[in-house]
């Protein structure tokens, strides 16, 4: 298993290996001892998975806060995305970077987003799936989220604002600026 620091080094880029034979592949995505050894513990709690019909898609950008705040494992089995973790911790000194990565069935690569930052993904292919771990179960009261192009954050994403399809829930996302306090673990 390869494991790479991206531009926030609490976000990481996992590769596991893929054994090839004539009949496919297999390839241990989760080991508990080994992603431990990497700094990612669990416990995992829950498993998303989550279908795109079109290019575009856009989804969030999410967290949940204390006492529900979640690490998230994600992965692409089917077509490919553009992943987005947002550091808004404070303290942090990576506070407003930003590290995105492509995710794909073909790079067969995972994300390791902490709890505390935000994440979001844009689809990259049409019919494309995501698998994701989180350490904590869905909390609709803890939920949160920001407008996904905040200039405050800058995020370079993969489409024209004009292509994105978005959830009417993530269409009406505040800036962060307007968030109050609950960014700030």
């Amino acid at each position: 298993m390869i494991v790479e620091p991206t531009a926030i080094p609490d976000v990481l880029l996992i590769t596991p290996p893929r054994f090839l034979d004539d009949r496919g592949f297999f390839s241990e995505t989760w080991n508990e001892t080994r992603f431990a050894a990497a700094g990612i513990r669990g416990p995992f709690v829950q498993d998303n998975h989550a279908q795109s019909a079109d290019r575009g898609v856009l989804r969030g950008l999410h967290l949940q806060i204390a006492p529900s705040a979640q690490g998230k494992l994600i992965r692409v089995v089917r077509g490919a995305i553009w992943d987005v973790a947002v550091d808004i911790r404070r303290a942090s000194p990576t506070y407003l970077r930003h590290a995105g990565v492509v995710l794909s069935a073909a790079n067969w690569q995972q994300l390791w987003v902490p709890a505390g930052l935000l994440h979001g993904y844009c689809t990259l292919e049409p019919d494309t799936e995501v698998i994701y771990k989180v350490t904590a179960p869905y909390d609709r009261k803890a939920e949160r989220g920001v407008m996904w192009n905040d200039p405050a954050l800058a995020i370079p994403w993969p489409i024209a604002p004009a292509e994105a399809i978005l959830s009417d829930k993530d269409r009406a996302l505040p800036l962060l600026e307007a968030c109050g306090e609950w960014h700030t673990p």
